[in-house]
C-alpha cells in the first residue's frame, strides 16, 4: 500500500509553501472584510511581500487561492486587483445568502443557546460602534451578525461558506457611497429580525429576513446603476 504514496513525496515541498499562502490568503480576506481593502485595490507583489515578508511565489499561490473565492482578479500586464463586483455578481451572493440565513432562521427551534447568543453579541457590537459613529465597524458587525444567523443551523459547511461570502458582501457594500446611510436602515431591521428570533417568532422571521434581504440587494444594485456598473 505505501508504494502507491511513494509519489507524493515529491510534492512534500509544497505543504509548507501552500500553508504560508493560505495564511496570506486568510490575512488579505480578513483585511476585505474589514474593509480596508476596497475594490479596484491593486495588490503589489513588492509591498505585500515587504509588509508581510513572505516570497513573491507565496504571494502568488495567496491569489490564486483568493481568486478562486471570487475576490481577485488578475489583469494582464497591469496585476492582481481586489475584485469590483457586478449587479450579477451581487444578485448571486444574495441568492446563496437566503438560502444559508433562512437555514438559520428554520433551525431556530432546535438551536443551541450560545448559536443564538451570537446573533445578540454580533447586534450588540454594531450598537456599540453606531454609538462611536464607527459605520465601517457597524458593516463588519453587521455581517458577523448575519453569519450568526446562519449559524443557527449548527452546520460546518453552511459557518464554512458564510465566512467566504462575508468577503464578498463587503466589497458589494462598498458600492454605496455612503457607508452610515446603507447601514443606519439596516441596523434597525437587524434588531427587529433579532426580536423576532429571541420570540421564536420563525414565520414572521422568514418574512423580515426575505424583505431585508431583497431590499439590501435593491439598493447595492440601485447604487452601482448610478455608478455606471
Amino acid at each position: 500500500m505505501t508504494g502507491n504514496f511513494d509519489a507524493l513525496a515529491a510534492d512534500r515541498s509544497r505543504l509548507a509553501r501552500s500553508s504560508a499562502a493560505q495564511r496570506v490568503a486568510e490575512v488579505l480576506r480578513d483585511h476585505i472584510i474589514e474593509g480596508r481593502l476596497a475594490p479596484g485595490t491593486r495588490l503589489s507583489e513588492e509591498a505585500l511581500g515587504e509588509a508581510l515578508a513572505v516570497s513573491r511565489n507565496t504571494l502568488r499561490e495567496a491569489f490564486r487561492l483568493l481568486a478562486d473565492q471570487r475576490l481577485v482578479v488578475h489583469e494582464l500586464n497591469r496585476g492582481v486587483f481586489v475584485k469590483t463586483l457586478s449587479p450579477r455578481d451581487v444578485a448571486d451572493i444574495y441568492t446563496l445568502r437566503l438560502a444559508l440565513e433562512m437555514a438559520g432562521v428554520r433551525a431556530l427551534r432546535c438551536a443551541a443557546p450560545e448559536r443564538l447568543a451570537a446573533v445578540r453579541a454580533a447586534l450588540a457590537r454594531a450598537e456599540a460602534a453606531e454609538t462611536q459613529g464607527d459605520w465601517g465597524a457597524v458593516g463588519t458587525a453587521d455581517l458577523h451578525f448575519h453569519q450568526a444567523v446562519a449559524g443557527l443551523a449548527d452546520s460546518e459547511r453552511i459557518d464554512e461558506c458564510m465566512a467566504r461570502l462575508a468577503a464578498e458582501l463587503r466589497l458589494a457594500f462598498a458600492a454605496v457611497p455612503s457607508a452610515h446611510g446603507f447601514h443606519e436602515p439596516f441596523l434597525r431591521r437587524n434588531q427587529v429580525l433579532a426580536g423576532l428570533l429571541e420570540s421564536g417568532e420563525i414565520d414572521d422571521a422568514e418574512l423580515e429576513l426575505t424583505r431585508y434581504l431583497d431590499d439590501a440587494r435593491t439598493v447595492i444594485v440601485n447604487a452601482m446603476a448610478e455608478n455606471g456598473r
